[in-house]
């Protein structure tokens, strides 16, 4: 009897670890990282560096907390990067025309869920695979903002509002991080507690049966990918307030580091599991790697590398631990 209270009293604390064993993982690699380049670096832990790592890794959580939703459905998203690119663009071209800014980025939100929705539609509704549909949008929508601009930036001016977007602060906190939190909580609000949270990862776990149960299967696939485009159009308007200008070239390589967070974060790319609180990890820990090695005086391309080889080892490891969990949930039953 004492044994088997044992064992019910231990129970708990297994599954804690089971369940979150991805999650506790990152954090515990972010520490180690925070506290490697405060040790190698004399400027890493200072405020000015602070806020500046986590003003330019805004654009990436606010992007990835929508890739986690897109990963969860067992879709992915290349676009992303390309989105970035030619909201950033056209709301510079827009804004250099003299209209509002808040006119234009309320257009700009509503012009990447469009775009988001478009590559949602082909891939739910017309059963194309997620990467063929982002891959194509990958290609199509950096090519349209290179035609747009023909490759030149476009200066944004007289537009002091705006700019308080991308380079403001609050009580001593950049603006881009606070949206960028906010978009965090949110989306761990709708992923924990909310109807379309429970649709998104039951499609993930299985479209067939979401669909007989009568989830709008399709409609949660194609939403996802629209998220996504508000996301995008987002990130592109904070990167064009903090730059004060609009450019093609904006967000090269973006999919990478937004993908490689969500992963990292323990978001699971069969689909059916994922998890904010590891999402933002992962940004954080991408974004903190990224700063420490320029602090370091290492070439910022070598970071190129360092992030691949995080994807690489994080999706191992996810599979990993996949497998491993089943395994004993498999021989818990």
């Amino acid at each position: 009897m004492t044994a088997y209270t044992e064992r019910a009293k231990g129970s708990p604390a297994a599954d804690f670890l089971s369940e979150n064993a991805q999650v506790l993982s990152i954090a515990f690699f972010f520490l180690a990282c925070v506290v490697f380049f405060a040790a190698t670096t004399d400027t890493f832990m200072t405020l000015g560096n602070i806020l500046n790592v986590i003003r330019q890794a805004a654009p990436i959580l606010i992007v990835a907390v929508a890739m986690t939703l897109v990963i969860i459905t067992g879709g992915i998203d290349l676009s992303v990067g390309s989105q970035v690119a030619l909201v950033n663009a056209v709301a510079a071209i827009v804004l250099a025309m003299g209209y509002p800014w808040p006119l234009v980025v309320v257009a700009m939100l509503f012009f990447g869920a469009f775009l988001g929705f478009v590559q949602g539609w082909f891939t739910a509704y017309q059963g194309i695979p997620a990467f063929i549909v982002t891959l194509a949008g990958l290609s199509i929508l950096r090519g349209l903002a290179l035609y747009l601009t023909q490759g030149y930036s476009i200066p944004i001016k007289d537009a002091p509002g705006f700019f308080m977007l991308g380079r403001g602060e609050l009580l001593g906190i950049p603006v881009p991080a606070l949206i960028a939190v906010a978009v965090a909580v949110l989306g761990y609000v709708v992923i924990s507690s909310t109807k379309y949270g429970r649709q998104v990862v039951a499609v993930g776990s299985n479209m067939e049966a979401a669909r007989r149960v009568g989830m709008p299967a399709k409609w949660v696939i194609a939403s996802v990918y629209m998220i996504a485009g508000v996301a995008c159009a987002l990130a592109g308007l904070l990167i064009a307030a903090r730059l004060g200008s609009g450019s093609s070239n904006a967000a090269v390589g973006f999919e990478l580091q937004v993908i490689a967070a969500v992963v990292l974060g323990g978001t699971s790319l069969m689909g059916g599991r994922g998890t904010i609180l590891g999402t933002v990890l992962g940004t954080m820990t991408i974004a903190v790697i990224g700063n420490g090695l320029i602090l370091m005086h290492i070439s910022p391309f070598f970071t190129q590398i360092v992030t691949g080889a995080i994807i690489l080892v994080a999706i191992w490891l996810n599979t990993r631990i996949f497998t491993a969990n089943f395994r004993f949930g498999g021989k818990k039953r």
